[in-house]
C-alpha cells in the first residue's frame, strides 16, 4: 500500500471501471480489449488500484495458465496516475499472488520490456518453454492468452510488436509469505 493509493481485490461493480482503463491502451493497441462477459468470468483474478476517495485508478490480473505457470494480464493505470507506482505495486502483489499459489515461472506480452525488466521479468529465449506434454494440454485452451504464451499463428495479429516475456522464482521464494489460517 502507498500512500495515496491501495490494492484491494476487484468487485463485479468496479467491470466497468476496468473496461474505461482498458479502453484507450486498446485504442492505441497496447492491450487487447475483451467482452464485457469476459471481464466478469475473471474477475476473481483482478486486482484494482483505488485512490483514497474511491478512484480505481489501476488494474492487473494474475491468469493460472498450468501448475507452474501464471500469466500477469490486463494492467493498466490511468493516464493521470502513470509514473506513480500503481503499476509497479500491482505488478508486485500479482507476483506475490503466484508465488502464494505455488506457481514458479510468471509469463507477460508486452510491449513495456524495460517496465517489466525492472520487475525481474526476462525476454523469452526459449519459444516452447513448457516440455511437450505440457504443451499438447495447453493446446486444449481456447483462452487466448494460452494461445500468446505459446506463439501460435492465430494469435499473430494480435501480437505484432510485443515482447514475450517471463520472470522464474527461485524455490525459496514459491510459497514465500504463506501462514496457517
Amino acid at each position: 500500500m502507498t500512500e495515496s493509493f491501495r490494492i484491494r481485490p476487484a468487485r463485479t461493480s468496479d467491470v466497468a471501471a476496468i473496461k474505461a482503463l482498458v479502453a484507450p491502451l486498446a485504442d492505441q493497441r497496447i492491450l487487447m480489449a475483451k467482452e464485457t462477459v469476459a471481464y466478469y468470468e475473471s474477475i476473481q483474478e483482478f486486482l484494482i488500484a483505488e485512490s483514497f476517495d474511491g478512484e480505481v485508478i489501476g488494474c492487473g490480473a494474475l491468469h493460472i495458465m498450468w501448475e507452474d505457470l501464471a500469466e500477469v494480464r490486463t494492467l493498466a493505470a490511468a493516464d493521470t496516475w502513470r509514473g506513480q507506482g500503481v503499476g509497479h505495486v500491482i505488478v508486485e502483489h500479482l507476483l506475490q499472488q503466484a508465488r502464494n499459489v505455488g506457481v514458479a515461472r510468471v509469463f507477460c506480452l508486452t510491449f513495456e520490456v524495460d517496465f517489466f525488466t525492472r520487475h525481474g521479468f526476462a525476454v523469452m529465449a526459449d519459444q516452447t518453454a513448457v516440455d511437450p506434454t505440457v504443451y499438447s494440454e495447453l493446446l486444449r485452451s481456447h483462452d487466448e492468452g494460452v494461445a500468446e504464451f505459446l506463439d501460435l499463428a492465430r494469435v499473430k495479429p494480435n501480437t505484432l510488436g510485443n515482447t514475450r516475456m517471463i520472470r522464474e522464482f527461485g524455490q525459496q521464494e514459491i510459497g514465500a509469505g504463506q501462514g496457517w489460517v
